[in-house]
């Protein structure tokens, strides 16, 4: 039976499933919601990101339950599973802001995956899926300053830097990436 319009909406949704080498994608689910909060829970893995652990695997599971990137842009952070182990080592994907009308690039991983080639990966995937499948025009990436991996990620997605910007009080940069090929994608 169906809970609410945002059911509805999901039922006529296609889901996002994206595979790279070693690892497949897809939309994150309210089932996500134990390893989304113990992702956040790594003060590591929030360190350079502006955001706060949730309070516990409830609070996450709301956050889930409110996403809707995926019903009204055909995009969003997708979970990251490792196609050896079927464990979800994070989330990666474009998100869409309605007020600054532009898509983003994110990646979060657990901190035994760094390293280790899964953010350059999984975002160049992401990237595909959206200039070749929604012909997105133009994807920016943000970091803080002294995010040096996440910048490393972004340049060997050949993306370019942009400007600078206050990252909730921090340096920022951004960086961009064009579509060669693009009619742009207005959701």
């Amino acid at each position: 039976m169906l809970r609410d319009y945002k059911d509805f909406i999901t039922l006529f949704t296609p889901p996002i499933i994206l595979e790279t080498e070693r690892t497949l994608l897809r939309n994150l689910t309210e089932k996500d919601a134990e390893n989304l909060y113990l992702l956040n829970l790594d003060p590591e893995v929030l360190k350079y990101t502006g955001d706060k652990p949730f309070e516990n695997i409830a609070e996450a599971r709301l956050f889930l339950k409110a996403y809707d990137q995926y019903e009204k842009y055909r995009v969003g952070r997708l979970a990251v599973i490792d196609k050896k182990t079927d464990i979800f080592i994070g989330w990666c994907g474009l998100k869409f802001s309605l007020e600054a009308k532009e898509y983003d690039i994110g990646f979060r991983f657990s901190r035994e995956y760094w390293n280790k080639g899964y953010a350059t990966e999984t975002a160049r995937k992401c990237l595909d899926y959206g200039f070749n499948d929604l012909k997105i025009d133009t994807i920016l990436g943000r970091a803080m300053t002294a995010n040096k991996a996440s910048i490393k990620v972004l340049e060997k997605l050949k993306m370019t830097f942009k400007q600078h910007f206050d990252f909730d009080g921090e340096e920022g940069v951004i960086y961009q990436k064009r579509n060669i090929h693009s009619h742009f994608y207005n959701p």
